[in-house]
C-alpha cells in the first residue's frame, strides 16, 4: 500500500480540497498539545543534562547537547506521537466507519481509486503537517530548555548560546525535518491502512484505531534508531 500512495501522489487529478481539509484538521488538532508536550520534554532534557555536565565540570557544552538532543531526537518523535494519536486515530476511525458502510466498495465499483481518493490526501496532509510542526516543536523546546537553564539551573546564557553555535550544524536541523516527513508518511499510511481493513463490524473499528497507534509507535522508533545510526556515520560531528 505504500508503494501504491506514493505512485498515486504523481497521478492526476489530485484531490487539492481534501487535502486543504485534512491539513486543516490535523494542525488544529495537533499544534496546542504538540507545544504543551514540547515545554517538558525540553525541560527535562536540559534538567538531566545539566545534572551530568555539572558532575564532569562541563557545564559550558550544555546548551549545544540539550539544542541537539531536541532537534535531532525529541521534536520529530514527539510531532509524530502527536500526529499519530491525536489526528491520526480520527483517520482511522473516518475511513473506518466508511468502510463497515461498504462506501469504499461503492467507490470501487464505481472506480474510483480509493488510494488516490481518500488515503493521498490524508498521507500527505500528515507529512506537511508533521514537517510544520516539528520546527515549531523545536522552537518551543529550545526555549523551554533555556529557560529551564538560566532560570532553574541558574546556568549563564552566553554559554548556554555559545556552546550551541560552537557544536551544532544546518545537517542537523536538516535530519530533523528529514525524520519529520518519514514519520509523518508513516503515521498517515498505518492510520489509512488500518482503517481501510477493520475486522468485525463497529468493534473492529475502534481495535484497528487502537491498533494504528501502537504501530505507528513502534514503527516510530524502530525508523528513528536506523536513521539516526546512519546519520551519525554519514555526517561527522562539528569539529571532529
Amino acid at each position: 500500500m505504500g508503494l501504491d500512495v506514493v505512485v498515486a501522489m504523481f497521478k492526476r487529478p489530485f484531490q487539492g480540497r481534501e487535502f486543504v481539509q485534512q491539513f486543516w484538521f490535523l494542525a488544529s488538532v495537533s499544534i496546542l498539545p504538540a507545544m504543551l508536550v514540547a515545554i517538558p520534554f525540553g525541560a527535562v532534557i536540559t534538567l538531566q543534562l545539566g545534572s551530568l555536565t555539572a558532575q564532569i565540570g562541563a557545564e559550558s557544552f550544555n546548551g549545544a547537547a540539550s539544542v541537539l538532543a531536541v532537534i535531532q531526537q525529541a521534536s520529530p518523535i514527539v510531532t509524530t506521537l502527536v500526529v499519530a494519536g491525536a489526528g491520526g486515530s480520527a483517520m482511522c476511525a473516518d475511513l473506518g466507519a466508511r468502510t463497515i458502510r461498504e462506501e469504499i466498495d461503492a467507490m470501487e465499483v464505481l472506480g474510483v481509486s480509493p488510494i488516490q481518493r481518500l488515503v493521498v490526501p490524508r498521507v500527505l496532509a500528515a507529512m506537511v503537517t508533521a514537517v510544520l510542526l516539528n520546527g515549531m516543536v523545536s522552537v518551543v523546546g529550545v526555549v523551554g530548555g533555556y529557560f529551564f537553564n538560566v532560570i532553574v539551573q541558574d546556568g549563564t546564557p552566553g554559554a548556554y548560546l555559545a556552546s550551541f553555535s560552537a557544536l551544532a550544524q544546518l545537517p542537523d536541523l536538516w535530519i530533523g525535518e528529514i525524520k519529520a516527513v518519514i514519520f509523518g508518511f508513516l503515521a498517515g499510511l498505518v492510520a489509512c491502512y488500518r482503517g481501510l481493513h477493520p475486522r468485525g463490524g463497529p468493534k473492529g473499528v475502534g481495535d484497528a484505531v487502537n491498533q494504528s497507534v501502537v504501530v505507528t509507535f513502534l514503527l516510530l522508533f524502530f525508523v528513528n534508531l536506523v536513521i539516526s545510526v546512519i546519520y551519525l556515520q554519514l555526517v561527522p560531528a562539528k569539529g571532529a
